[in-house]
């Protein structure tokens, strides 16, 4: 029961604190070290009773409709977000960067974006991905963040997903990646 407490109260202040800039995701690999005590108290610390190690809660089912339902897709299939016929789920700046990027490929002067922005540039290795993959959703009013986190051959990688609300659908404004230190609508595809 006081496990489950500690849970509940974990992701509501993730959720409280709007994943301000990504720090709060660092939950989604783990809880952090233990921070070293400051002060005089010498006595060593408490013993732990012994306890299995935690199991990864089951992924809650994805809400049709919900911002993480827009963004589920991306780790299903690589390269969906170079796909024309997905700018709908896209606005700008994301959107305007992905058609310049189209332009420029039609116009044969090469490419401007990786086929696999969604993982973080990553190698595709669909199995880790899928094994790994963890998603946390903050909905503030008409704005959403997605952090995906997932791990590939050893490495983190965690990304956040903007959305905004737009007649009723939710729709992608940007992705960054903070393992990465890019964002999507940096991008100059001319």
């Amino acid at each position: 029961m006081l496990r489950r407490l500690a849970f509940a109260l974990a992701g509501a202040s993730m959720l409280a604190a709007g994943l301000n800039g990504g720090a709060c995701a660092q939950g989604l690999f783990g809880s952090p070290p233990p921070k070293a005590s400051s002060g005089g108290d010498t006595s060593p610390p408490a013993a732990a009773p012994e306890t299995k190690p935690a199991e990864p809660a089951p992924a809650a089912p994805v809400l049709p409709g919900s911002p993480t339902a827009v963004v589920k897709p991306f780790y299903e299939h690589l390269g969906l977000e170079l796909d024309p016929a997905q700018r709908k789920n896209f606005i700008d700046p994301a959107k305007s960067v992905l058609d310049k990027s189209d332009a420029l490929r039609a116009s044969g002067q090469g490419e401007c974006l990786d086929p696999n922005m969604a993982l973080d540039n990553a190698d595709y290795d669909k199995l880790a991905i899928d094994k790994s993959l963890r998603t946390i959703e903050a909905i503030n009013g008409d704005e959403a963040k997605v952090v995906v986190a997932f791990v590939v051959e050893g490495h983190q990688h965690r990304l956040e997903w903007k959305l905004r609300k737009v007649g009723g659908d939710w729709k992608i404004v940007d992705l960054l990646s903070v393992t990465g230190e890019w964002a999507l609508s940096q991008y100059q595809c001319e």
